[in-house]
C-alpha cells in the first residue's frame, strides 16, 4: 500500500511533467557526472543573478576533454542543465567546449520554460569558465599548484 510520501512523488511527478520535458526530469532525478575529479586539469564557477553556484572540473588530454564533472547549490533545473552540460563537453576538442552556449543546452535538454533558461546561461557560463581556465593553465602550468578548487 503507498504511503503518503509515495503518493506526493507521484503527484509532484505528474506535475514536472506539464512543465519540463522528459530529458530534464531525468538529467534533474539522475544527474550525470556528480563526481569530483580531485585534480582537475580546467576548473569553473560561476554565480547566477540569483545566487545560485556552479562548479564544472574537466581532466583533458592533448586538448580534448577525456572527463568533466559538476556541482550546484541550485534548483532542479540547474541541476539538469549542469548534468547536461558535462555531458556535452565530454569527448569535445576544448576549443569546441568554449563554444557551448545557453541554447546548446536549452536543444539538448528538449527545451526549457523560460523562467528557467538562466539556468543553461549559468551552465554555458561554467563550461566557459573552466575551458578558459584549462588553457590559462597550458600556457603558465605552475598556476595549477595555487587553484582554489
Amino acid at each position: 500500500m503507498p504511503d503518503k510520501f509515495d503518493e506526493l512523488e507521484k503527484e509532484i511527478l505528474e506535475t514536472m511533467k506539464k512543465i519540463y520535458s522528459e530529458t530534464v526530469i531525468d538529467h534533474a532525478m539522475n544527474p550525470r557526472n556528480l563526481e569530483q575529479i580531485t585534480t582537475p586539469d580546467g576548473f569553473g564557477s560561476a554565480t547566477s543573478g540569483c545566487g545560485e553556484i556552479m562548479e564544472i572540473r574537466l581532466k583533458a588530454t592533448d586538448g580534448k576533454i577525456t572527463n568533466a564533472s559538476f556541482w550546484t547549490n541550485g534548483c532542479s533545473t540547474t541541476v539538469a542543465c549542469g548534468s547536461m552540460a558535462s555531458e556535452l563537453i565530454k569527448g569535445k576538442d576544448v576549443s569546441r567546449a568554449l563554444t557551448i552556449s545557453q541554447n546548446d543546452i536549452v536543444e539538448a535538454l528538449d527545451g526549457l520554460p523560460e523562467a528557467n533558461k538562466h539556468c543553461a546561461l549559468l551552465a554555458a557560463n561554467t563550461v566557459k569558465a573552466a575551458t578558459l581556465d584549462y588553457m590559462a593553465i597550458r600556457k603558465e602550468p605552475w598556476k595549477k599548484a595555487y587553484r582554489k578548487c
